[in-house]
């Protein structure tokens, strides 16, 4: 029996200390978050006008409208940013490393 009073003991220890230990980050959680709490009430907020939000929406539509993307009605082809003769060129490559790595295999 004196076993199980000591581990019973031991238990109790071992609650108080969690418990000290939650009530320090508690309190530390408190600190925190009302020293970073404040800052936000003090900055207003800023605001866009009417006049601005259009002339950002009306950019916006010409960005897209000069992308090619057309709404609804799919995509139309966009223009290749590499020649032919480099896709040929890095065609090739790939084909001697795939040909390198299948002729490694067969040894």
């Amino acid at each position: 029996m004196a076993n199980w009073s000591g581990i019973v003991k031991q238990l109790k220890k071992e609650r108080d200390r969690a418990e000290k230990e939650l009530s320090a980050l508690n309190a530390a959680l408190t600190a925190f978050v009302g020293a970073y709490s404040g800052s936000d009430k003090s900055k207003p907020k800023r605001k866009m006008s009417a006049a601005a939000r259009k002339k950002i929406s009306l950019a916006q539509k010409a960005r897209w409208a000069n992308s090619g993307v057309t709404k609804g009605k799919g995509t139309v082809k966009l223009k290749r940013t590499m020649s032919a003769a480099g896709r040929r060129r890095i065609a090739a490559a790939q084909r001697a490393r795939w040909a390198k790595v299948k002729a490694g295999k067969k040894q």
